[in-house]
Protein backbone atom coordinates (compact mmCIF):
# COMPACT_ATOMS: atom_id res chain seq x y z
CA UNK A 1 0.00 0.00 0.00
CA UNK A 2 0.92 3.88 -0.37
CA UNK A 3 -0.17 5.11 2.67
CA UNK A 4 0.30 3.57 6.49
CA UNK A 5 0.08 4.90 9.51
CA UNK A 6 2.98 4.58 11.59
CA UNK A 7 1.33 1.84 13.64
CA UNK A 8 -0.40 0.07 10.84
CA UNK A 9 3.02 -0.46 9.17
CA UNK A 10 4.17 -1.77 12.61
CA UNK A 11 1.39 -4.28 12.43
CA UNK A 12 1.69 -5.55 8.97
CA UNK A 13 6.27 -5.73 9.88
CA UNK A 14 5.03 -7.43 12.74
CA UNK A 15 3.13 -9.71 10.96
CA UNK A 16 5.93 -10.04 7.78
CA UNK A 17 2.90 -9.06 5.37
CA UNK A 18 4.34 -8.15 1.92
CA UNK A 19 1.91 -6.17 0.40
CA UNK A 20 1.72 -4.32 -3.62
CA UNK A 21 1.42 -1.07 -3.62
CA UNK A 22 -2.76 -0.70 -4.34
CA UNK A 23 -4.15 3.10 -5.99
CA UNK A 24 -5.49 5.10 -3.09
CA UNK A 25 -7.31 7.22 -4.91
CA UNK A 26 -8.67 5.58 -8.09
CA UNK A 27 -11.49 4.33 -6.63
CA UNK A 28 -14.68 5.78 -5.31
CA UNK A 29 -17.30 4.40 -2.81
CA UNK A 30 -19.92 2.53 -4.57
CA UNK A 31 -22.75 3.73 -2.58
CA UNK A 32 -23.65 7.01 -1.49
CA UNK A 33 -23.98 6.20 2.24
CA UNK A 34 -21.94 5.15 5.29
CA UNK A 35 -20.45 1.87 4.69
CA UNK A 36 -21.28 -0.34 7.73
CA UNK A 37 -19.90 -3.71 6.57
CA UNK A 38 -22.55 -6.90 6.75
CA UNK A 39 -19.09 -9.19 5.65
CA UNK A 40 -15.42 -9.08 5.24
CA UNK A 41 -13.07 -10.02 3.15
CA UNK A 42 -11.36 -13.56 3.22
CA UNK A 43 -14.63 -14.33 5.93
CA UNK A 44 -14.93 -18.12 6.76
CA UNK A 45 -18.45 -19.26 4.04
CA UNK A 46 -19.78 -22.45 3.19
CA UNK A 47 -16.87 -24.32 1.65
CA UNK A 48 -15.48 -21.08 0.33
CA UNK A 49 -13.48 -18.07 1.46
CA UNK A 50 -15.78 -14.41 0.67
CA UNK A 51 -14.43 -13.45 -1.98
CA UNK A 52 -15.63 -9.09 -1.33
CA UNK A 53 -17.72 -7.04 1.33
CA UNK A 54 -20.75 -6.99 1.77
CA UNK A 55 -22.14 -3.48 2.54
CA UNK A 56 -24.88 -3.04 4.19
CA UNK A 57 -27.52 -0.79 2.69
CA UNK A 58 -29.40 0.11 5.51
CA UNK A 59 -31.77 -2.82 5.36
CA UNK A 60 -34.12 -1.92 2.02
CA UNK A 61 -33.60 -2.40 -1.26
CA UNK A 62 -33.61 0.28 -3.81
CA UNK A 63 -30.21 2.41 -3.19
CA UNK A 64 -28.28 3.89 -6.16
CA UNK A 65 -25.16 1.83 -7.10
CA UNK A 66 -22.30 4.05 -8.78
CA UNK A 67 -19.35 2.74 -10.69
CA UNK A 68 -16.16 3.72 -8.98
CA UNK A 69 -14.08 5.22 -11.95
CA UNK A 70 -14.31 4.63 -15.30
CA UNK A 71 -14.53 1.49 -17.38
CA UNK A 72 -16.51 -0.88 -19.41
CA UNK A 73 -18.93 -3.42 -18.62
CA UNK A 74 -17.41 -6.74 -19.62
CA UNK A 75 -19.96 -8.89 -18.17
CA UNK A 76 -23.65 -9.41 -17.28
CA UNK A 77 -25.52 -12.17 -15.77
CA UNK A 78 -29.13 -13.07 -14.35
CA UNK A 79 -29.53 -15.48 -12.25
CA UNK A 80 -31.58 -16.98 -9.27
CA UNK A 81 -29.15 -18.48 -7.38
CA UNK A 82 -25.43 -17.00 -6.55
CA UNK A 83 -24.85 -13.36 -6.92
CA UNK A 84 -28.41 -13.01 -8.55
CA UNK A 85 -27.96 -9.54 -11.09
CA UNK A 86 -24.29 -8.71 -11.40
CA UNK A 87 -22.57 -6.38 -12.96
CA UNK A 88 -18.51 -6.96 -13.62
CA UNK A 89 -16.68 -3.49 -14.84
CA UNK A 90 -13.52 -4.06 -16.27
CA UNK A 91 -11.33 -0.26 -15.64
CA UNK A 92 -8.42 1.02 -17.24
CA UNK A 93 -5.70 0.55 -14.26
CA UNK A 94 -5.85 -3.61 -14.60
CA UNK A 95 -8.74 -4.07 -12.30
CA UNK A 96 -12.01 -4.89 -12.37
CA UNK A 97 -15.23 -4.78 -10.11
CA UNK A 98 -17.95 -6.59 -9.34
CA UNK A 99 -21.51 -5.51 -7.99
CA UNK A 100 -23.90 -8.16 -6.87
CA UNK A 101 -27.05 -9.53 -5.64
CA UNK A 102 -28.29 -6.29 -7.71
CA UNK A 103 -32.19 -5.32 -7.22
CA UNK A 104 -32.30 -3.83 -10.99
CA UNK A 105 -30.03 -2.35 -13.63
CA UNK A 106 -29.39 1.36 -14.79
CA UNK A 107 -32.34 2.05 -17.73
CA UNK A 108 -29.61 1.52 -20.39
CA UNK A 109 -27.97 -1.35 -18.90
CA UNK A 110 -32.01 -2.82 -18.31
CA UNK A 111 -32.61 -2.08 -21.82
CA UNK A 112 -29.70 -4.06 -22.87
CA UNK A 113 -30.43 -6.91 -20.77
CA UNK A 114 -34.26 -7.23 -21.08
CA UNK A 115 -33.45 -7.42 -24.91
CA UNK A 116 -31.58 -10.62 -24.83
CA UNK A 117 -33.83 -12.10 -21.87
CA UNK A 118 -36.76 -11.77 -24.71
CA UNK A 119 -34.10 -12.86 -27.53
CA UNK A 120 -33.44 -15.94 -25.25
CA UNK A 121 -36.69 -16.21 -23.80
CA UNK A 122 -35.19 -16.49 -20.52
CA UNK A 123 -34.87 -14.70 -17.37
CA UNK A 124 -31.73 -16.23 -16.64
CA UNK A 125 -28.75 -14.72 -18.65
CA UNK A 126 -25.29 -14.33 -19.16
CA UNK A 127 -23.45 -11.67 -21.50
CA UNK A 128 -19.99 -10.53 -22.55
CA UNK A 129 -20.30 -7.46 -23.77
CA UNK A 130 -17.85 -6.41 -26.48
CA UNK A 131 -15.06 -4.16 -25.12
CA UNK A 132 -15.79 -0.86 -25.38
CA UNK A 133 -19.56 -1.25 -25.90
CA UNK A 134 -21.09 -0.24 -22.54
CA UNK A 135 -18.55 2.22 -20.97
CA UNK A 136 -19.53 4.00 -18.09
CA UNK A 137 -17.76 6.38 -16.24
CA UNK A 138 -16.72 7.17 -12.33
CA UNK A 139 -19.77 7.95 -10.34
CA UNK A 140 -22.10 6.76 -12.83
CA UNK A 141 -25.48 5.27 -12.19
CA UNK A 142 -25.23 1.66 -13.05
CA UNK A 143 -27.55 0.02 -10.67
CA UNK A 144 -30.03 -0.34 -7.72
CA UNK A 145 -28.95 -2.62 -4.47
CA UNK A 146 -31.14 -5.59 -3.96
CA UNK A 147 -31.57 -9.01 -2.19
CA UNK A 148 -31.20 -10.97 -5.65
CA UNK A 149 -29.21 -14.44 -6.17
CA UNK A 150 -28.12 -16.45 -2.75
CA UNK A 151 -28.40 -13.45 -0.39
CA UNK A 152 -29.91 -13.56 2.74
CA UNK A 153 -30.99 -9.97 3.29
CA UNK A 154 -31.02 -6.63 1.38
CA UNK A 155 -26.86 -5.24 0.91
CA UNK A 156 -24.41 -4.84 -2.00
CA UNK A 157 -21.71 -7.91 -2.73
CA UNK A 158 -18.61 -5.74 -3.81
CA UNK A 159 -15.26 -6.96 -4.91
CA UNK A 160 -12.04 -5.65 -6.57
CA UNK A 161 -10.32 -8.69 -9.18
CA UNK A 162 -7.14 -8.08 -10.90
CA UNK A 163 -8.80 -8.28 -14.34
CA UNK A 164 -5.92 -10.69 -15.89
CA UNK A 165 -6.23 -13.27 -12.96
CA UNK A 166 -9.39 -12.58 -11.80
CA UNK A 167 -7.68 -13.32 -8.14
CA UNK A 168 -10.24 -10.92 -5.85
CA UNK A 169 -7.93 -8.53 -3.74
CA UNK A 170 -9.47 -6.90 -0.08
CA UNK A 171 -11.45 -3.65 -1.03
CA UNK A 172 -9.75 -1.73 1.92
CA UNK A 173 -6.25 -1.85 0.70
CA UNK A 174 -7.99 0.98 -2.16
CA UNK A 175 -8.41 3.34 0.36
CA UNK A 176 -11.96 2.45 0.79
CA UNK A 177 -12.14 3.43 4.46
CA UNK A 178 -14.72 1.72 7.09
CA UNK A 179 -14.90 2.96 10.94
CA UNK A 180 -13.01 0.01 13.00
CA UNK A 181 -11.75 0.80 16.39
CA UNK A 182 -12.88 -2.35 18.07
CA UNK A 183 -10.30 -5.36 18.36
CA UNK A 184 -11.21 -8.79 17.25
CA UNK A 185 -12.61 -11.04 19.78
CA UNK A 186 -11.18 -14.35 20.94
CA UNK A 187 -13.68 -16.72 21.95
CA UNK A 188 -12.24 -20.37 22.13
CA UNK A 189 -8.54 -21.92 22.53
CA UNK A 190 -7.67 -25.45 21.12
CA UNK A 191 -4.41 -27.17 21.03
CA UNK A 192 -4.57 -30.34 19.25
CA UNK A 193 -2.14 -33.55 19.45
CA UNK A 194 -1.10 -34.72 15.85
CA UNK A 195 1.09 -37.73 16.38
CA UNK A 196 -0.22 -41.32 17.49
CA UNK A 197 1.77 -40.40 20.67
CA UNK A 198 1.91 -37.19 21.39
CA UNK A 199 -0.51 -35.82 24.20
CA UNK A 200 -2.47 -32.45 25.64
CA UNK A 201 -3.35 -32.27 29.17
CA UNK A 202 -3.64 -36.19 29.15
CA UNK A 203 -5.47 -36.16 26.19
CA UNK A 204 -5.01 -37.92 22.68
CA UNK A 205 -7.65 -35.96 21.49
CA UNK A 206 -7.62 -32.42 21.28
CA UNK A 207 -8.13 -29.90 24.51
CA UNK A 208 -9.53 -26.87 24.63
CA UNK A 209 -7.92 -24.57 27.10
CA UNK A 210 -9.06 -21.59 29.30
CA UNK A 211 -7.48 -18.34 29.19
CA UNK A 212 -8.01 -14.74 31.06
CA UNK A 213 -7.42 -11.13 30.43
CA UNK A 214 -4.95 -9.42 32.23
CA UNK A 215 -3.96 -6.11 33.50
CA UNK A 216 -1.99 -4.75 30.17
CA UNK A 217 -5.03 -6.37 28.16
CA UNK A 218 -3.07 -8.60 26.41
CA UNK A 219 -4.75 -12.96 27.57
CA UNK A 220 -3.12 -15.37 29.28
CA UNK A 221 -4.04 -19.33 28.97
CA UNK A 222 -3.54 -21.71 31.40
CA UNK A 223 -0.70 -23.79 31.43
CA UNK A 224 -0.51 -26.78 29.03
CA UNK A 225 1.02 -29.95 29.77
CA UNK A 226 1.97 -31.29 25.99
CA UNK A 227 4.94 -33.87 24.84
CA UNK A 228 5.24 -34.83 20.96
CA UNK A 229 3.90 -33.10 18.15
CA UNK A 230 1.24 -30.22 19.27
CA UNK A 231 -0.32 -28.10 16.78
CA UNK A 232 -2.80 -25.23 17.63
CA UNK A 233 -6.58 -23.68 16.78
CA UNK A 234 -9.10 -20.97 18.09
CA UNK A 235 -12.66 -19.63 17.25
CA UNK A 236 -12.79 -16.00 16.67
CA UNK A 237 -14.59 -12.94 15.39
CA UNK A 238 -14.06 -9.02 14.65
CA UNK A 239 -16.46 -6.40 14.91
CA UNK A 240 -16.42 -3.27 12.88
CA UNK A 241 -17.69 -0.03 14.33
CA UNK A 242 -21.88 0.87 13.96
CA UNK A 243 -22.08 -3.07 13.32
CA UNK A 244 -23.40 -5.74 15.68
CA UNK A 245 -22.75 -8.53 13.26
CA UNK A 246 -19.45 -11.04 13.77
CA UNK A 247 -16.86 -10.63 10.88
CA UNK A 248 -13.83 -12.48 9.77
CA UNK A 249 -10.37 -11.43 10.68
CA UNK A 250 -7.76 -10.15 8.66
CA UNK A 251 -4.89 -12.01 9.83
CA UNK A 252 -3.13 -13.96 12.55
CA UNK A 253 0.25 -15.28 13.47
CA UNK A 254 1.39 -18.15 16.03
CA UNK A 255 4.98 -17.58 17.35
CA UNK A 256 6.68 -20.34 19.15
CA UNK A 257 9.60 -18.45 21.93
CA UNK A 258 9.83 -15.73 19.66
CA UNK A 259 9.89 -17.25 16.24
CA UNK A 260 6.84 -17.16 13.84
CA UNK A 261 5.57 -20.71 12.61
CA UNK A 262 2.27 -19.90 11.12
CA UNK A 263 1.33 -16.15 9.96
CA UNK A 264 -1.44 -15.55 7.10
CA UNK A 265 -3.43 -13.04 5.83
CA UNK A 266 -6.25 -12.27 3.61
CA UNK A 267 -5.24 -9.80 1.30
CA UNK A 268 -5.66 -11.78 -1.57
CA UNK A 269 -6.26 -15.36 -2.80
CA UNK A 270 -7.98 -17.27 -5.92
CA UNK A 271 -11.39 -18.70 -5.99
CA UNK A 272 -9.50 -22.05 -7.41
CA UNK A 273 -8.11 -22.07 -4.11
CA UNK A 274 -10.89 -21.07 -2.33
CA UNK A 275 -12.53 -24.84 -1.41
CA UNK A 276 -9.03 -25.72 0.44
CA UNK A 277 -10.69 -23.31 3.35
CA UNK A 278 -11.94 -27.06 4.43
CA UNK A 279 -8.57 -27.83 5.22
CA UNK A 280 -7.86 -24.51 7.20
CA UNK A 281 -10.42 -24.90 9.47
CA UNK A 282 -11.40 -28.35 11.65
CA UNK A 283 -13.91 -29.57 9.37
CA UNK A 284 -14.84 -32.42 11.98
CA UNK A 285 -15.40 -30.05 14.72
CA UNK A 286 -17.82 -27.82 12.48
CA UNK A 287 -19.69 -31.08 10.99
CA UNK A 288 -20.56 -31.93 14.89
CA UNK A 289 -20.71 -28.52 16.63
CA UNK A 290 -21.56 -26.40 13.61
CA UNK A 291 -18.31 -23.95 14.58
CA UNK A 292 -15.23 -23.03 12.96
CA UNK A 293 -11.78 -23.44 14.39
CA UNK A 294 -8.87 -22.15 12.57
CA UNK A 295 -6.27 -23.79 12.28
CA UNK A 296 -2.66 -22.40 12.70
CA UNK A 297 -0.76 -25.70 11.25
CA UNK A 298 -0.85 -27.28 8.02
CA UNK A 299 -2.90 -30.32 7.46
CA UNK A 300 -2.13 -32.80 4.24
CA UNK A 301 -4.07 -31.65 1.26
CA UNK A 302 -3.91 -28.08 1.72
CA UNK A 303 -2.46 -26.34 -0.70
CA UNK A 304 -3.78 -22.32 0.06
CA UNK A 305 -1.56 -19.35 -1.14
CA UNK A 306 -2.25 -17.50 2.06
CA UNK A 307 0.65 -18.02 4.39
CA UNK A 308 2.97 -15.02 4.35
CA UNK A 309 5.40 -17.84 7.16
CA UNK A 310 5.05 -21.01 7.47
CA UNK A 311 7.80 -22.81 9.73
CA UNK A 312 7.63 -26.98 10.23
CA UNK A 313 3.75 -26.61 8.81
CA UNK A 314 3.02 -24.72 11.90
CA UNK A 315 3.84 -27.96 13.80
CA UNK A 316 5.50 -27.83 17.20
CA UNK A 317 7.42 -30.31 18.84
CA UNK A 318 7.32 -30.59 22.23
CA UNK A 319 10.15 -32.56 24.03
CA UNK A 320 9.80 -33.54 27.34
CA UNK A 321 11.48 -31.12 30.60
CA UNK A 322 11.14 -27.95 28.22
CA UNK A 323 9.06 -24.96 28.41
CA UNK A 324 7.67 -23.27 25.40
CA UNK A 325 5.92 -19.70 25.34
CA UNK A 326 3.50 -19.82 22.45
CA UNK A 327 1.52 -16.32 21.24
CA UNK A 328 -1.62 -15.87 19.02
CA UNK A 329 -1.51 -12.62 17.47
CA UNK A 330 -5.14 -11.72 15.96
CA UNK A 331 -5.68 -8.55 14.27
CA UNK A 332 -8.39 -6.91 11.82
CA UNK A 333 -7.38 -4.70 8.68
CA UNK A 334 -7.35 -1.39 10.98
CA UNK A 335 -4.14 -3.01 13.10
CA UNK A 336 -6.57 -3.66 16.30
CA UNK A 337 -4.99 -6.45 17.49
CA UNK A 338 -5.67 -8.93 20.83
CA UNK A 339 -2.67 -11.06 21.40
CA UNK A 340 -3.06 -14.54 23.44
CA UNK A 341 0.35 -15.83 25.66
CA UNK A 342 0.35 -19.93 25.18
CA UNK A 343 2.85 -21.28 28.00
CA UNK A 344 3.43 -25.12 27.02
CA UNK A 345 5.48 -27.31 29.54
CA UNK A 346 6.75 -30.81 28.12
CA UNK A 347 5.56 -33.12 30.26
CA UNK A 348 4.87 -36.68 30.11
CA UNK A 349 1.45 -37.55 32.12
CA UNK A 350 -0.89 -40.38 32.06
CA UNK A 351 -3.54 -40.59 29.46
CA UNK A 352 -6.81 -40.27 30.59
CA UNK A 353 -8.91 -39.65 26.82
CA UNK A 354 -7.75 -42.00 24.07
CA UNK A 355 -8.21 -41.23 20.66
CA UNK A 356 -11.37 -42.24 19.29
CA UNK A 357 -11.22 -45.12 17.51
CA UNK A 358 -13.20 -44.33 13.70
CA UNK A 359 -11.95 -47.94 12.47
CA UNK A 360 -14.30 -49.43 9.86
CA UNK A 361 -14.67 -52.15 7.13
CA UNK A 362 -13.76 -49.76 4.39
CA UNK A 363 -10.66 -47.80 3.79
CA UNK A 364 -10.06 -44.69 1.59
CA UNK A 365 -6.83 -44.16 -0.27
CA UNK A 366 -7.12 -39.96 -0.73
CA UNK A 367 -4.56 -40.13 -3.86
CA UNK A 368 -6.11 -43.09 -5.72
CA UNK A 369 -9.62 -44.23 -6.56
CA UNK A 370 -12.20 -45.60 -4.61
CA UNK A 371 -14.81 -47.93 -5.39
CA UNK A 372 -17.27 -49.78 -3.45
CA UNK A 373 -20.23 -52.11 -4.31
CA UNK A 374 -22.49 -52.44 -1.46
CA UNK A 375 -25.28 -54.38 -3.70
CA UNK A 376 -27.92 -51.99 -5.33
CA UNK A 377 -25.89 -49.32 -5.00
CA UNK A 378 -22.54 -48.09 -5.78
CA UNK A 379 -20.44 -45.53 -4.54
CA UNK A 380 -17.19 -44.03 -6.47
CA UNK A 381 -14.76 -42.10 -5.43
CA UNK A 382 -12.26 -40.48 -7.74
CA UNK A 383 -8.81 -39.82 -6.73
CA UNK A 384 -7.85 -36.73 -4.66
CA UNK A 385 -11.87 -36.50 -3.82
CA UNK A 386 -10.58 -36.33 0.00
CA UNK A 387 -7.24 -34.32 1.42
CA UNK A 388 -6.39 -37.34 3.87
CA UNK A 389 -6.61 -41.04 3.94
CA UNK A 390 -9.02 -42.33 6.18
CA UNK A 391 -11.53 -45.19 7.63
CA UNK A 392 -14.75 -44.56 6.35
CA UNK A 393 -18.49 -45.63 7.13
CA UNK A 394 -20.46 -46.72 4.26
CA UNK A 395 -24.24 -48.52 4.73
CA UNK A 396 -26.95 -49.92 2.22
CA UNK A 397 -30.08 -49.69 3.71
CA UNK A 398 -33.62 -50.29 1.62
CA UNK A 399 -33.31 -47.47 -1.03
CA UNK A 400 -31.08 -45.90 1.05
CA UNK A 401 -27.05 -45.81 1.31
CA UNK A 402 -24.96 -43.95 4.25
CA UNK A 403 -21.63 -42.79 3.23
CA UNK A 404 -19.76 -41.61 6.26
CA UNK A 405 -21.39 -38.40 8.13
CA UNK A 406 -20.84 -34.75 7.13
CA UNK A 407 -17.61 -34.31 8.99
CA UNK A 408 -15.37 -35.33 6.55
CA UNK A 409 -14.70 -32.39 3.34
CA UNK A 410 -14.78 -33.65 -0.07
CA UNK A 411 -12.82 -31.55 -2.35
CA UNK A 412 -14.14 -33.13 -5.54
CA UNK A 413 -17.52 -34.67 -6.48
CA UNK A 414 -17.99 -38.39 -6.40
CA UNK A 415 -21.11 -40.28 -7.96
CA UNK A 416 -23.58 -42.29 -6.33
CA UNK A 417 -25.29 -45.11 -8.06
CA UNK A 418 -28.51 -46.69 -7.60
CA UNK A 419 -29.98 -50.03 -9.21
CA UNK A 420 -33.47 -49.68 -9.98
CA UNK A 421 -34.25 -52.60 -11.78
CA UNK A 422 -36.90 -53.48 -9.32
CA UNK A 423 -39.11 -50.20 -10.19
CA UNK A 424 -41.57 -50.04 -13.87
CA UNK A 425 -39.86 -48.02 -16.34
CA UNK A 426 -43.61 -45.85 -15.92
CA UNK A 427 -42.80 -45.56 -12.31
CA UNK A 428 -38.98 -44.78 -12.49
CA UNK A 429 -40.10 -41.44 -14.52
CA UNK A 430 -40.68 -40.24 -11.00
CA UNK A 431 -38.16 -41.35 -8.89
CA UNK A 432 -35.02 -39.61 -7.92
CA UNK A 433 -31.57 -39.36 -5.93
CA UNK A 434 -32.27 -37.00 -3.40
CA UNK A 435 -30.10 -36.27 -0.21
CA UNK A 436 -31.44 -36.48 3.45
CA UNK A 437 -31.22 -33.94 6.06
CA UNK A 438 -31.11 -34.14 9.86
CA UNK A 439 -34.88 -34.45 9.97
CA UNK A 440 -34.87 -37.08 7.20
CA UNK A 441 -36.21 -34.56 4.74
CA UNK A 442 -35.06 -34.81 1.34
CA UNK A 443 -33.31 -32.66 -1.15
CA UNK A 444 -33.07 -33.13 -5.08
CA UNK A 445 -29.89 -34.18 -6.62
CA UNK A 446 -29.70 -33.49 -10.28
CA UNK A 447 -30.13 -37.42 -11.46
CA UNK A 448 -28.83 -39.30 -14.72
CA UNK A 449 -31.23 -42.18 -15.33
CA UNK A 450 -29.59 -44.49 -17.45
CA UNK A 451 -31.21 -48.04 -18.35
CA UNK A 452 -31.73 -49.46 -14.90
CA UNK A 453 -29.16 -47.00 -12.93
CA UNK A 454 -29.85 -43.87 -11.83
CA UNK A 455 -26.41 -41.91 -10.88
CA UNK A 456 -25.96 -38.40 -9.02
CA UNK A 457 -22.64 -36.46 -7.97
CA UNK A 458 -22.23 -34.71 -4.73
CA UNK A 459 -19.52 -33.51 -2.55
CA UNK A 460 -21.27 -33.92 0.33
CA UNK A 461 -21.06 -36.92 2.67
CA UNK A 462 -24.58 -38.48 4.09
CA UNK A 463 -27.62 -40.40 3.88
CA UNK A 464 -29.29 -40.54 0.36
CA UNK A 465 -31.65 -42.36 -1.08
CA UNK A 466 -34.28 -43.13 -3.81
CA UNK A 467 -37.22 -40.21 -3.82
CA UNK A 468 -41.07 -40.72 -6.00
CA UNK A 469 -42.63 -37.38 -6.62
CA UNK A 470 -46.11 -37.99 -8.40
CA UNK A 471 -47.43 -34.22 -7.22
CA UNK A 472 -47.20 -31.67 -9.98
CA UNK A 473 -46.29 -27.83 -8.77
CA UNK A 474 -48.80 -25.67 -7.69
CA UNK A 475 -49.43 -21.94 -9.35
CA UNK A 476 -51.43 -19.05 -7.97
CA UNK A 477 -51.81 -15.71 -8.12
CA UNK A 478 -50.55 -13.55 -5.35
CA UNK A 479 -51.79 -9.89 -5.99
CA UNK A 480 -54.45 -9.91 -8.14
CA UNK A 481 -57.68 -12.40 -9.11
CA UNK A 482 -59.82 -14.02 -11.93
CA UNK A 483 -61.49 -11.35 -14.15
CA UNK A 484 -60.17 -8.36 -12.11
CA UNK A 485 -60.18 -5.01 -13.58
CA UNK A 486 -55.87 -4.13 -13.28
CA UNK A 487 -55.79 -0.30 -14.79
CA UNK A 488 -53.50 0.74 -12.18
CA UNK A 489 -51.38 -2.37 -11.66
CA UNK A 490 -47.33 -2.01 -12.18
CA UNK A 491 -46.72 -5.56 -12.05
CA UNK A 492 -48.41 -9.07 -11.43
CA UNK A 493 -47.34 -11.64 -9.33
CA UNK A 494 -47.93 -15.26 -9.18
CA UNK A 495 -46.90 -17.71 -6.32
CA UNK A 496 -45.08 -20.90 -7.33
CA UNK A 497 -44.17 -23.86 -5.57
CA UNK A 498 -43.12 -27.92 -5.26
CA UNK A 499 -42.57 -29.43 -2.00
CA UNK A 500 -40.26 -32.31 -3.16
CA UNK A 501 -38.16 -32.43 -6.37
CA UNK A 502 -38.44 -28.24 -6.71
CA UNK A 503 -38.96 -26.29 -10.02
CA UNK A 504 -37.14 -26.96 -12.80
CA UNK A 505 -38.74 -24.89 -15.25
CA UNK A 506 -41.24 -22.05 -15.83
CA UNK A 507 -42.53 -20.63 -18.73
CA UNK A 508 -45.21 -17.50 -19.22
CA UNK A 509 -47.50 -16.27 -21.75
CA UNK A 510 -49.70 -12.78 -22.13
CA UNK A 511 -52.34 -13.23 -24.56
CA UNK A 512 -50.11 -16.06 -26.34
CA UNK A 513 -46.92 -13.51 -26.14
CA UNK A 514 -44.17 -15.06 -24.16
CA UNK A 515 -42.99 -12.47 -21.32
CA UNK A 516 -41.00 -12.07 -19.06
CA UNK A 517 -41.15 -13.49 -15.61
CA UNK A 518 -38.47 -12.23 -12.86
CA UNK A 519 -37.87 -15.31 -10.05
CA UNK A 520 -37.14 -14.90 -6.89
CA UNK A 521 -37.24 -18.63 -5.34
CA UNK A 522 -36.61 -17.31 -1.55
CA UNK A 523 -40.19 -15.93 -1.66
CA UNK A 524 -41.28 -18.51 -4.51
CA UNK A 525 -42.66 -15.59 -6.72
CA UNK A 526 -42.70 -14.97 -10.21
CA UNK A 527 -43.11 -11.09 -11.10
CA UNK A 528 -44.47 -9.65 -14.41
CA UNK A 529 -43.96 -5.62 -14.91
CA UNK A 530 -46.46 -4.09 -17.14
CA UNK A 531 -44.00 -1.70 -18.83
CA UNK A 532 -42.26 -4.38 -20.83
CA UNK A 533 -45.38 -5.18 -22.88
CA UNK A 534 -47.91 -2.89 -25.01
CA UNK A 535 -51.31 -4.30 -24.66
CA UNK A 536 -54.07 -4.19 -27.62
CA UNK A 537 -56.75 -5.43 -25.89
CA UNK A 538 -59.27 -5.10 -22.68
CA UNK A 539 -59.49 -8.91 -21.98
CA UNK A 540 -56.39 -10.48 -21.10
CA UNK A 541 -55.02 -13.96 -20.05
CA UNK A 542 -52.45 -14.95 -18.68
CA UNK A 543 -50.88 -18.53 -18.62
CA UNK A 544 -47.64 -19.15 -16.35
CA UNK A 545 -47.06 -23.49 -17.15
CA UNK A 546 -44.40 -24.71 -13.96
CA UNK A 547 -42.32 -28.13 -14.36
CA UNK A 548 -40.61 -29.62 -11.26
CA UNK A 549 -36.93 -31.78 -11.91
CA UNK A 550 -39.05 -35.08 -12.44
CA UNK A 551 -41.50 -33.65 -15.12
CA UNK A 552 -44.49 -33.05 -13.43
CA UNK A 553 -46.16 -30.34 -15.13
CA UNK A 554 -48.83 -27.75 -13.91
CA UNK A 555 -50.41 -24.34 -15.61
CA UNK A 556 -52.26 -21.81 -14.86
CA UNK A 557 -54.31 -19.69 -17.07
CA UNK A 558 -55.87 -16.85 -15.92
CA UNK A 559 -58.21 -14.11 -17.45
CA UNK A 560 -58.80 -10.05 -16.64
CA UNK A 561 -59.03 -6.75 -17.76
CA UNK A 562 -56.81 -3.92 -18.20
CA UNK A 563 -57.54 -0.30 -20.48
Amino acid sequence: MKKFTLGLLSLFSTFGFTQENYPQDAFRSPLDIPLILAGTFGELRSNHFHGGIDIKTQQREGLPVYGIADGTITRIKVSIWGYGKVLYVAHPNGYTSVYGHLQKFSPRIEEYVKKLQYDKKSFEVEAFPDYGELKIEKGELIAYSGNTGGSAGPHLHFEIRSSISEKPTNPMLYGIDIPDATNPTLEKLFVYPLSDNSQVNQSREKVQVNFSRQPDGTFLASTVNALGKIGVGFVGYDRLDMAANKNGVYAVSLSVNGKTYCSYDFESFSFGETRYINTLIDYDHLGRYRERIQKLFKSPGNYLSIYEELYNNGIIEVGEGLSYNLQLLISDFKGNKVTLNIPVEGKKEEIKIEKEDDRTDYYVIAKKPNNYDLGGAKVYFPENTFYEDFYIDLKKGQDTVTIHRNTVPAHRNFTITFDVDKYPEEERKQLFIARLDERLNPSYLNTYKRGNTFTARTRNLGTYTLAKDTVPPTIRTKNFKEKQWLNNYRYLSVHISDDLSGVDSYSATLNGEWILMEYEPKTNTLTYNFDDTILDKKQCVLEVTVTDNVGNTSTLATPFYRN
